[in-house]
């Protein structure tokens, strides 16, 4: 059973920063890709950042240049360095980790939450 455990979420200041991380455990493969969705009040779940096994990186306009997505293949962990957050990047924030070769293996995190706001 895979299970992906998030934490670093919390309450920030705006133009604050935050480091959320994920460890991931059970059949979680090197070569899957891993990334950070999030889901905001009302809205739908977009993605912020994937990286793949090697360290080729997908980052949403919206968090470029604030956000850095890095994994540790040896570790199985993703983490997510977030800079100058606004308020808008206030959401529940998902780890995630899908087989890029079968769409049946996708498995998420329980979710963290970010709330940036003074």
């Amino acid at each position: 059973q895979v299970q992906l455990v998030e934490s670093g979420g919390g309450l920030v200041q705006p133009g604050g920063s935050l480091r959320l991380s994920c460890a991931a455990s059970g059949s979680v493969f090197s070569f899957y890709v891993m990334g950070w969705y999030r889901q905001a009040p009302g809205k739908q779940r977009e993605l912020v950042a994937t990286v793949t096994s090697g360290s080729i990186t997908n980052v949403a306009a919206s968090v470029k240049g604030r956000f850095t997505i890095a994994r540790d293949n040896a570790k199985n962990t993703v983490s997510l360095q977030m800079n100058s957050l606004k308020p808008e990047d206030t959401a529940v924030y998902y780890c995630n980790a899908r087989n890029p070769y079968s769409g049946f293996y996708n498995y998420w995190g329980q979710g963290t939450q970010v709330t940036v706001s003074s």
